[in-house]
């Protein structure tokens, strides 16, 4: 874990300036009650609001980078919520959590060997009344990604949730190796699930090499956003596929009581209905009104 060290690296004047974005009130008070959890060597530390840290006792590093560097959280939080806002739906489909935490949003960054430039981040609530006493008892909400210099993303970020999907179904083998007893007696699960994670990277890296990068919709004609609207929906069919296919494992897992592994299951289901819900609205959904309202030029 190295996110402190590399944060401390950079300098906020070399960082892109953001743009100024109308937050709803979810969004607002998510930024006011924001913590991120940094890692630095072995230690992970969770930082409140105002950039205490919680837990564990902080060592010099992380007090010297939060005396210097709080600039540069400031900038990280206003990061988050932005593209919360704008790539993610994790806020808008899990907000009855949020709210009844008090909109206590956690995010836990991971360097992604970038020089401090991209992370993944997984989010979570808590109460906060319980966050000190029963820190495990946190709910996963889900994960994204996120570029420092590049705030736009290339396909609407999906190629990113593509490549994680199966980063994680890799993690998936390695949890049931470790958790399961009989890890064999769900092999044709897992030989399924494969299949269907393959057939999901190969078939939509292609899709996605046959789309524009980024939208421009002033220059896009009705045919177009007919034909981009059925190549993203074509992604999401391999998604539900697999989400199916993994909720009946998780369910298997549920009646079998293996506890120890299906949690890791039932957080990747997480993601796959996080990515569906994601192409349902913003993607899918934000293109059928946009050809709704298409008016051809004469």
């Amino acid at each position: 874990m190295n996110e402190v060290e590399e944060l401390s690296k950079l300098d906020i004047t070399t960082l892109p300036q953001l743009e100024s974005f109308l937050f709803d009130d979810l969004h607002q008070k998510v930024l006011k009650h924001l913590y991120l959890e940094l890692g630095t060597g072995p230690v992970l530390y969770l930082l409140s609001p105002s950039y205490s840290v919680i837990n564990p006792t902080p060592n010099e590093t992380i007090s010297d980078f939060l005396r210097k560097k709080e600039n540069i959280l400031n900038y990280m939080k206003e990061y988050l919520v932005q593209n919360l806002k704008v790539y993610s739906v994790l806020l808008d489909v899990n907000s009855y959590f949020v709210e009844q935490n008090n909109f206590l949003l956690l995010a836990r960054l991971r360097e992604r060997d970038s020089g401090g430039r991209r992370y993944e981040v997984k989010y979570y609530t808590h109460s906060p009344r319980e966050l000190m006493t029963h820190y495990k008892d946190k709910i996963y909400i889900g994960r994204d990604f996120i570029d420092l210099f590049q705030f736009k993303r290339k396909y609407l970020g999906i190629k990113e949730m593509i490549v994680s999907l199966k980063d994680q179904y890799e993690v998936l083998l390695d949890k049931a190796e470790e958790k399961l007893e009989k890890p064999f007696e769900y092999k044709s699960f897992f030989q399924e699930i494969k299949e269907y994670v393959n057939e999901l990277s190969s078939e939509s890296l292609l899709i996605l090499q046959s789309l524009p990068p980024y939208l421009d919709y002033s220059k896009l004609k009705g045919e177009d956003l007919i034909d981009i609207n059925a190549q993203y929906r074509g992604i999401n069919h391999y998604l539900i596929e697999l989400r199916d296919e993994v909720a009946e494992f998780d369910n298997l897992l549920r009646f079998k009581r293996e506890i120890g592994f299906v949690r890791y299951v039932t957080k990747y289901k997480k993601d796959l209905t996080n990515i569906i819900s994601y192409f349902n609205i913003k993607i899918n959904g934000y293109l059928s009104e946009k050809i709704y309202s298409y008016k051809p030029k004469h």
